[in-house]
């Protein structure tokens, strides 16, 4: 069916990527939840159906590039447009260096970096269309504070976060003259459940809140064409910088 503003979210059946999802399907987009787990992602969804918003499911891995394909594939037949892209699905598994198994860190490369340029490439023709029609296409990317300062213990996933980042700054410079903004997401601990590991150290009111991240989505929403934010840092209150 065509949609007036449609937008894929990845990482869409929890946290971060099911609240900002919920936020742009209650500001008139239709939505392509992504996520690894069909279950969890069926409940997101029959939630956000229930809510009287405009979803569909695609059950992907994004670290796998046949699996991008099919979800952007899913998405264009479904809607036709692409507004707003977020590349929300992350994964971070700590061990010291010494210790470092290459299967977790190839995973951790291929969800948390890889997926992006394969997702950008195949939402091109989309985006590019929705940058000539508006000039506000949107590529939403989460990083990480571990992007902006490396984190003992989680060496190859503040890499890949600092990967982000860069790879963001690169989209800007290629695709801004098109009417496609790219926007770096740079939180500390939020209160998700992929934090859970750390609840006991940092009580979750004193994390950063879902709502917090999509405060800042929807502040990039409502920019003017002449307007882009590259990157967004979340810290906790004298955290300085650093996750803890």
């Amino acid at each position: 069916m065509a949609a007036d503003r449609a937008a894929i979210v990845t990482g869409a059946s929890s946290g971060i990527g099911l609240a900002v999802a919920r936020m742009l399907g209650e500001r008139g987009h239709a939505v392509t939840l992504v996520a690894r787990r069909p279950e969890k992602l069926a409940a997101a969804y029959e939630q956000l159906r229930s809510e009287g918003l405009e979803v569909q499911q695609v059950a992907a891995d994004v670290g796998d590039e046949a699996a991008v394909i099919g979800a952007v594939a899913a998405h264009r037949d479904a809607y036709g447009r692409l507004d707003v892209l977020m590349n929300n699905a992350g994964v971070g598994i700590g061990a010291p260096i010494g210790e470092l198994s290459t299967k977790r860190m190839d995973i951790q490369l291929a969800t948390n970096l890889r997926a992006l340029p394969l997702f950008y490439r195949e939402s091109l023709p989309m985006l590019t269309a929705a940058g000539a029609e508006h000039r506000n296409a949107l590529v939403v990317n989460t990083a990480s504070i571990a992007g902006k300062s490396g984190q003992a213990w989680l060496s190859i996933y503040s890499a890949t976060k600092f990967g982000v980042v860069g790879f963001t700054q690169a989209m800007n410079k290629e695709l801004n003259g098109l009417g496609i903004k790219s926007t770096a997401l740079c939180p500390g601990f939020v209160d998700t459940p992929m934090a859970d590991f750390v609840k006991g150290h940092i009580a979750p009111d004193d994390m950063i809140q879902t709502s917090d991240i999509v405060a800042a989505v929807a502040l990039l929403l409502s920019l003017t064409p002449g307007c882009v934010i590259p990157e967004i840092v979340f810290e906790r209150p004298g955290s300085g910088g650093s996750l803890t």
